[in-house]
C-alpha cells in the first residue's frame, strides 16, 4: 500500500509521516525512513517536523542514485517512508509503487512550489498512491486554510525568477491561502494573485 501525504509547508506532513511510522513500529514491524541529503534544516540524521518531533532517518542523495538506494534498502523492511519527496527525481514514484506491492510505503512532500506550480515528483507519487492525505496549514495573513507556500526575501514576497529549490524554514517561508499567495512577476493564470474589482488582492 502506498500512502501519499501532500500539502504546503507548515501543514504537518512530516508529523503525520512520523505518526504513521511510529504506529507500525509499536506493532512490531520493521521500518526505514529516508530523506534527501540536502534537507539538513533541523537534523541531518532524522526527519524533523517544525514542531520539534523527530525520528531517525537515512539521508540519501536527491538523484537517481538515491532513488536506487531507497528501492534496494527499502525492500528489506516492512514499512518504508520517504520525506520531502519533491526533492527527488520523478522516477521515485515508480520505485515506491514497486515497493508498495509487498509493504506499506508512506511518502510526504510539498504539493506546489513557491510559485504555486505543482512539484512533478509529488504529483506522480500521489497518482500511484492507494490513499492521498491532503493537508492544509493556516494562512499567516488571514487565518484561513492555506494550500500554498509563500517564499519571502527580507520579509517581502520573492519574485518568480528565483531558484525553484531553496531549503529553508520559518525565516524564508510562510503558509498562505490562495488569496494571499503573491509571486511578483508571475504570469496571470499560473498561480498569480487574484484580482478583485480590478485590484490585486495582496493582504
Amino acid at each position: 500500500m502506498l500512502v501519499a501525504i501532500v500539502g504546503p509547508m507548515f501543514a504537518g506532513k512530516t508529523t503525520e509521516l512520523i505518526r504513521r511510522v511510529e504506529r507500525q513500529i509499536i506493532a512490531g514491524r520493521s521500518a526505514a525512513i529516508f530523506k534527501p541529503s540536502i534537507d539538513s534544516r533541523y537534523d541531518a540524521l532524522s526527519v524533523a517536523a517544525h514542531n520539534g518531533l523527530r525520528l531517525r532517518a537515512v539521508a540519501v542523495p536527491p538523484d537517481e542514485s538515491g532513488v536506487r538506494e531507497i528501492a534496494e534498502e527499502g525492500a528489506k523492511y516492512d514499512v518504508v517512508a520517504v520525506d520531502e519527496v519533491q526533492f527527488f527525481p520523478p522516477s521515485l514514484a515508480e520505485a515506491l509503487d514497486g515497493l508498495a506491492d509487498d509493504r506499506l510505503v508512506i511518502a510526504a512532500g510539498l504539493n506546489l512550489d513557491y510559485r504555486g506550480e505543482p512539484f512533478e515528483t509529488t504529483m506522480r507519487v500521489a497518482a500511484y498512491a492507494d490513499k492521498v492525505v491532503s493537508l492544509t496549514a493556516v494562512c499567516k495573513i488571514c487565518g484561513r486554510p492555506a494550500t500554498r507556500t509563500q517564499r519571502l526575501i527580507g520579509g517581502r514576497p520573492a519574485p518568480a525568477d528565483g531558484p525553484r529549490i531553496l531549503v529553508g524554514g520559518g525565516e524564508t517561508y510562510e503558509a498562505r491561502c490562495r488569496r494571499h499567495h503573491v509571486v511578483p512577476g508571475l504570469r496571470e493564470g499560473a498561480g498569480a494573485p487574484r484580482r478583485i474589482g480590478g485590484r490585486r488582492a495582496v493582504g
